[in-house]
């Protein structure tokens, strides 16, 4: 059994991990391996000689990237099992409701983290999307878009695992700053999405 099929059987299993925050990543991956391919065969391609340099530059962008999606899929899981632990905790005594509520405030903080980063890395996939469509090779138009949409699902699945986070979380100031640097992390997204199906439609 190869890596992809062992992970979607340990998403469709009812352990609580991996869960949505975990499948977000690697659909960004997906979307960041894309944009290498297409970078890739462009460099290769005769008709695109005079942009085989910057593809190729951009194939070690998407690389990098993908590895930063492979990277933050763990750090998901992880965030995620800290709340799991933390509601686990005992709630006998006034001593032990304190301890657990402080432990699992803690870890909804960091599980709202987590995707906020990857929301983030989304965001940086839409931009190198952005960049991988002025390539300008019509014959992977479509592998361009379909990256666009990979990094927008990613983009999109990472705030609903922010927003879940926040509606339990009590800390203002953390809610407050992590909610201004999604809302940063959004716009940006947004406009690069924007160009690119721009671009696209161009054809």
């Amino acid at each position: 059994m190869n890596g992809i099929d062992a992970y979607l059987d340990r998403l469709a299993s009812s352990d609580p991990t991996p869960g949505g925050g975990s499948a977000a990543t690697l659909v960004g991956a997906m979307g960041a391996a894309l944009c290498a391919m297409v970078a890739r065969i462009t460099a290769g391609s005769p008709r695109h000689a005079e942009r085989r340099e910057h593809a190729l530059r951009l194939a070690e962008q998407a690389d990098a990237l993908r590895s930063r999606f492979e990277a933050a899929r763990p750090l998901d899981e992880a965030a995620y099992e800290r709340v799991v632990g933390a509601q686990a905790l005992p709630k006998t005594t006034a001593e032990e409701k304190a301890a657990r509520t402080a432990a699992l405030q803690a870890a909804l903080a960091g599980a709202a983290q987590a995707p906020l980063e990857a929301a983030g890395l989304a965001a940086e996939g839409l931009a190198l999307a952005e960049a991988t469509a002025a390539l300008d090779n019509a014959h992977l138009e479509s592998d361009v878009e379909c990256a666009t949409h990979f990094f927008r699902a990613a983009f999109a699945a990472s705030v609903a695992n922010v927003r879940i986070n926040h509606r339990f979380l009590k800390d203002p100031a953390t809610v407050g700053a992590q909610n201004e640097r999604l809302t940063a992390i959004a716009s940006a997204a947004a406009e690069s999405e924007k160009r690119i199906l721009a671009t696209l439609a161009k054809g």
